[in-house]
């Protein structure tokens, strides 16, 4: 099915939003140089999907909080970062060093492919795919929790609320939350 002009310019201004069907796409792991395919991961229960950077202090603050979630998951969600940003410095050599301690994938999309499938445009900026039937659908996007700097001071944490609904078979309350991030420069 062909997406309509508006349909192009909802999802590359406001992100995929809840219900999207997500395709299928292959990146390459920075960790281990294997391609890395969603497909993988069509028998997890969900997927949360990090497009992340190792410049932006945002993605420096969320940090711990991501690794917290990682952890907490195990087994039960699959994480992928994806980083999709031009600077020089986020180079695969660097982006090999920067998430080495998590035993998760961190994706290079230079071509950003991937970051124009989920309509991604900040840094950092998650989406959490419910899989059901062999496809992926947006059960979640945007922010991580409601204070990008000061973890001691959230009051909502919006990906962690989702990933427990989803795991619980229970519709997301609130499926979209803006993201507050550096912006992902495209092309």
């Amino acid at each position: 099915m062909k997406k309509s002009g508006l349909a192009i310019l909802l999802t590359a201004t406001l992100g995929a939003n809840a219900q999207t069907e997500i395709k299928d796409f292959s990146l390459t792991n920075v960790k281990d140089g294997k391609t890395v395919s969603l497909s993988q991961y069509k028998s997890a229960a969900g997927i949360a999907v990090v497009f992340t950077s190792h410049e932006c202090p945002f993605d420096n603050y969320y940090k711990d909080r991501l690794k917290e979630l990682v952890s907490s998951y195990s087994g039960r969600i699959q994480f992928l970062f994806i980083n999709a940003n031009q600077e020089a410095e986020e180079n695969a050599a660097q982006m090999a060093i920067h998430y080495s301690d998590l035993p998760i994938p961190y994706l290079a999309d230079k071509e950003q492919k991937a970051m124009e499938t989920f309509g991604a445009r900040k840094s950092p900026e998650v989406f959490l795919l419910n899989t059901s039937g062999g496809k992926f659908t947006v059960a979640y996007s945007g922010a991580i929790d409601d204070n990008p700097q000061t973890a001691t001071d959230v009051k909502q944490s919006f990906l962690k609320e989702a990933i427990e609904k989803l795991l619980a078979g229970q519709k997301t309350e609130i499926a979209v939350q803006r993201a507050v991030g550096c912006t992902i420069r495209r092309k």
